[in-house]
């Protein structure tokens, strides 16, 4: 008799297929707290304001970003998306604000730049705090008067943009160190949205898992305790290390199916009470920033703790991952 745990016919493995066959528009989005937050995130993309997208790296804050813009009046307009960390500090200058020709050596043509690139629609900056300060006070100019000067230009431009930004540091933080402009901070945070790591949603493993699956052309079988190992693993690097647990898995099956023995994962610890509690605590403080558009005050309030507090929460939450085991399976399958 074949074991239906092998042969990809279990619980979790036929929820799975289901999933697999939804190919829903948009993000995925089957977890209670995250089905929260992007019904605020809904609510803000009709609106004008900046809006300050936080959380851990590989959480998920570009596809944040895109649903903002989607959801938003501008959707037909371009939406154009830039990682200030990746580029040297000139670079990134001459790339947002353009440059005119012979502004600096090897300037042998003017070039726009991303504001006016995106006029009418969406600029995403990503990695914001890593914007060097001496950048910061142009980026306040041009959020404030809507207005971009370029290298070499003697005349602003006007320009018609909504600016989103995303960063996994903590700016108020920054702030307080003197890394990050107070007032381009209290600019850009009008609308803050907070992510948390994919640990703290568990009911979103298995239907990004699916659509992970379905985007990437990979291998579409899974055996049921694969999908356990998934469930119960903490994922430090967020939706960015499933997808790429998921690709290695689907080589080092080929043409079979994917068996725990494929996925890269530490073996599950037994479910601690500590771990219930963690576990708990994380969804609590996911769905009170989600009521409070993503506010620290507001959020701390509503769990009777300090803003301090909280802050030493998040801070937990995106650090060093713990062991836990999975969620009960009916909550894992809702």
């Amino acid at each position: 008799m074949t074991d239906d745990r092998q042969d990809a016919t279990g619980p979790l493995a036929r929820r799975f297929a289901a999933l697999l066959a939804e190919d829903r528009p948009g993000p995925v989005a089957a977890d209670p707290a995250s089905r929260a937050l992007f019904d605020l995130a809904r609510r803000a993309a009709g609106g004008r304001a900046t809006v300050l997208v936080t959380g851990p790296s590989g959480a998920g804050k570009e596809v944040m970003a895109r649903f903002l813009h989607e959801e938003s009046p501008r959707a037909g307009a371009p939406f154009l998306a830039v990682n200030c960390a990746a580029l040297p500090d000139a670079m990134l200058e001459a790339m947002l604000f353009g440059h005119e020709r012979g502004a600096f050596t090897g300037a042998q043509g003017a070039a726009p730049g991303l504001f006016r690139a995106a006029d009418g629609g969406t600029l995403f900056l990503d990695e914001l705090g890593e914007m060097p300060l001496t950048l910061q006070a142009k980026l306040l100019r041009a959020v404030e008067q809507g207005e971009v000067l370029p290298l070499g230009a003697t005349a602003p431009v006007k320009v018609d943009v909504r600016l989103l930004a995303a960063t996994n540091r903590d700016l108020e933080a920054e702030v307080e160190a003197g890394r990050f402009r107070a007032d381009l901070y209290w600019r850009l945070s009008v609308f803050p949205i907070a992510l948390t790591p994919l640990a703290a949603r568990p009911g979103d493993i298995l239907p990004l898992a699916a659509t992970l699956v379905r985007r990437l052309g990979l291998c579409a079988r899974f055996t049921e305790p694969a999908l356990e190992a998934l469930l119960r693993h903490d994922w430090p690097g967020n939706v960015r290390e499933l997808s790429n647990q998921l690709q290695r898995a689907a080589i080092l099956a080929g043409s079979g199916p994917v068996g725990p023995e494929h996925l890269a994962l530490p073996a599950a610890q037994p479910l601690t009470l500590a771990d219930r509690q963690r576990h708990r605590e994380a969804r609590d403080v996911e769905v009170a920033l989600a009521e409070s558009a993503g506010r620290k005050g507001e959020a701390a309030r509503r769990l009777g703790i300090s803003e301090r507090a909280l802050r030493y929460k998040l801070a937990a939450l995106a650090g060093r991952p713990r062991r836990r085991a999975a969620p009960p399976l009916q909550a894992a399958m809702a």
